[in-house]
């Protein structure tokens, strides 16, 4: 066995041991945490909801294909390739619809094509900036994130140029 199959259970243990020496009574402190984050999550709730809703919406009306092909030309001009224009256009609303659609693109044009290398590095640098926004700034009341927003879809757009650089310069 592996050191990491105890890491769990010692810190378990570890806050275990810790409430008793402070002498508290953990089975409290357990619940009134997991009530607190049942009060979070309900409120985070509706808001998860609705970006679900939007990104079914926005897939299953034919949006995303409208939108790659008005795209297509500006990112074959930037050197990105077109068949990562859909990753790249859910990768910063879902996590596990972007990793279908590079599945997809790993299966049809292989992990060594351009594409392949590009949805990769792609996937690995960005992250699912609306659901980040939406789940922390939600459950730490903030409101006005425009401004946030702005930075973090700047950066996705930064990310999305730069992994087809990176392919074409470190992997040919």
């Amino acid at each position: 066995m592996t050191v990491s199959a105890f890491i769990m259970p010692l810190i378990a243990v570890g806050v275990f041991g810790w409430g008793l020496y402070k002498k508290v009574d953990i089975f409290e402190a357990f619940t009134e945490g997991a009530a607190e984050n049942l009060k979070t999550a309900a409120g985070l709730l509706p808001t998860l909801c609705f970006l679900m809703l939007g990104v079914g919406m926005l897939r299953a009306s034919g949006g995303t294909e409208a939108l790659c092909l008005a795209l297509a030309p500006l990112c074959q001009s930037a050197g990105f390739p077109p068949e990562c224009l859909p990753l790249a256009l859910l990768r910063p609303v879902s996590g596990s619809g972007a990793l279908s659609i590079l599945e997809g693109i790993l299966k049809e044009k292989g992990p060594d094509s351009f594409a392949g290398r590009v949805a990769s590095v792609l996937m690995g640098s960005t992250e699912t900036t609306f659901y980040t926004i939406a789940v922390y700034f939600g459950a730490a009341g903030i409101e006005k994130s425009r401004r946030a927003l702005l930075a973090a879809l700047a950066g996705d757009v930064t990310a999305f140029l730069l992994s087809a650089l990176a392919v074409r310069i470190f992997l040919g």
